[in-house]
């Protein structure tokens, strides 16, 4: 179906995994945004404590269709 898309990016955490990170961020954008209906992965890193991977973080484009 035709139509315009706007674009947010965000940055997801977890102390779990990738996958994680990713829920959480299109959890939380779900919270206030409609419409959604795709996500890109643009960056994955983490936080190192203690010589131990201690967060996951991945930034991520969130696609959602302009409402008329």
């Amino acid at each position: 179906m035709p139509g315009t898309y706007k674009t947010i990016e965000l940055v997801g955490t977890s102390p779990q995994g990738f996958a994680e990170a990713v829920t959480a961020a299109v959890t939380e954008a779900s919270n206030t945004v409609r419409h959604m209906d795709w996500f890109e992965v643009v960056e994955m890193r983490g936080r190192i404590g203690q010589g131990k991977v201690e967060e996951f973080q991945v930034t991520v484009k969130i696609g959602f269709k302009i409402e008329r």
